[in-house]
């Protein structure tokens, strides 16, 4: 009995002596040191992790010539980059980018823009079937005293025509809440699409309970391009309360875009039409930001476009340029529209973005 089971067990106990130190040998083996000129495993890519940790930049561009009027089939190399004044490398171009739109149409119902209202509803109507493209999303806003949305975001052409012809007047002007909301709902949606907001409007302010700033934050970190379309009910700054206007043209400037003054609400078909041909005819910058912002933060981006002569192009400040001389409809420049220079480009696009973690 006795011999019976020391046969065996001896084996069993060389075969336990190997499995130990089998382990322990692996373990050495995990914890040695690196031999001269052996690639350190995972650190290599360290590099590479926070690469794709910061996040891509999108930059949507307009670039017209002195004319007011899309330059197509610029160059990438027509195009810097800077953030913070730091040089940054395009890593996306795209030329008349074809990311769908995601567009809030918002129309002024108040009072204060009663005359109007008719030709309005008629030219943005007319609008919703010239701008949609498969692909594309829209919605339509009223506002006065509060902002209603009367339809969601979708490509039901019938559907939006029908809101904006049933839009009633109202009293008050919520202008920056038309903005704030307008930027927050579009910041809802899905991401990779280009978000725009339309609004037409005589940029009274009366009834918001947003303040200035809190729109434009809402606009800028939705990254939603804004073009108003001021109707102005009397066209002497002396006769009227700028103060809506001027921050209109501030936090267009900010987020890109452009800003209209049409003479009257008969020439509101060419604005819509100007519109929707920079809407069709934009480039799309990305780069990934060098060095990584720190969270929390707001930073700066400065776009430089060279014309074919060498000249860098102006950012615009988001007002009209000057109409071609062909395109008589098209309303003309307000006086404080900024002039490209010459043989040169205005160019519409954000000017800066909040990092991840940035307050209110």
């Amino acid at each position: 009995m006795s011999s019976r089971t020391h046969s065996w067990a001896a084996p069993l106990r060389g075969a336990l002596a190997t499995l130990v130190v089998s382990f322990f040998a692996l373990s050495a083996g995990s914890q040695a040191p690196r031999r001269s000129g052996q690639a350190p495993p995972r650190q290599t890519g360290e590099k590479g992790r926070i690469r794709v940790e910061v996040n891509l930049v999108n930059v949507i561009a307009s670039v017209l010539d002195k004319n007011g009027r899309p330059a197509p089939d610029l160059p990438k190399e027509a195009f810097e980059l800077y953030e913070e004044s730091v040089p940054q490398r395009i890593e996306v171009f795209e030329r008349e980018t074809q990311q769908p739109l995601d567009l809030a149409l918002m129309i002024d119902a108040s009072l204060s823009a009663r005359k109007e209202l008719l030709f309005e509803r008629e030219a943005a109507a007319r609008f919703v079937r010239q701008v949609m493209r498969p692909g594309d999303r829209l919605a339509i806003f009223e506002f006065s005293d509060a902002v209603t949305q009367l339809t969601d975001f979708s490509a039901g052409v019938p559907t939006h025509q029908a809101a904006v012809r049933a839009i009633e007047e109202g009293a008050g002007t919520a202008l920056y809440d038309a903005v704030f909301l307008g930027a927050q709902a579009l910041a809802r949606l899905s991401a990779g699409r280009r978000r725009v907001i339309v609004l037409v409007t005589d940029a009274g302010e009366t009834t918001s309970r947003a303040d200035f700033d809190s729109a434009r934050r809402a606009a800028l970190r939705a990254e939603t391009l804004l073009y108003p379309i001021i109707i102005r009910p009397v066209k002497s700054e002396s006769g009227r309360n700028t103060a809506g206007e001027h921050a209109l043209e501030t936090i267009t400037d900010a987020v890109g875009g452009a800003l209209y003054y049409p003479d009257d609400s008969a020439q509101l078909d060419a604005v819509f039409e100007r519109i929707n041909g920079e809407l069709r005819m934009q480039y799309r910058l990305g780069y990934y930001p060098s060095p990584r912002p720190p969270d929390g933060s707001y930073r700066r981006i400065e776009l430089r476009v060279k014309s074919p002569a060498g000249a860098e192009g102006q950012a615009g400040t988001g007002a009209q340029p000057a109409a071609p001389a062909s395109t008589a409809a098209t309303p003309s420049p307000d006086a404080r529209s900024a002039a490209p220079a010459q043989g040169g480009y205005i160019v519409h696009y954000r000017k800066g973005y909040f990092t991840v973690g940035a307050v209110d």
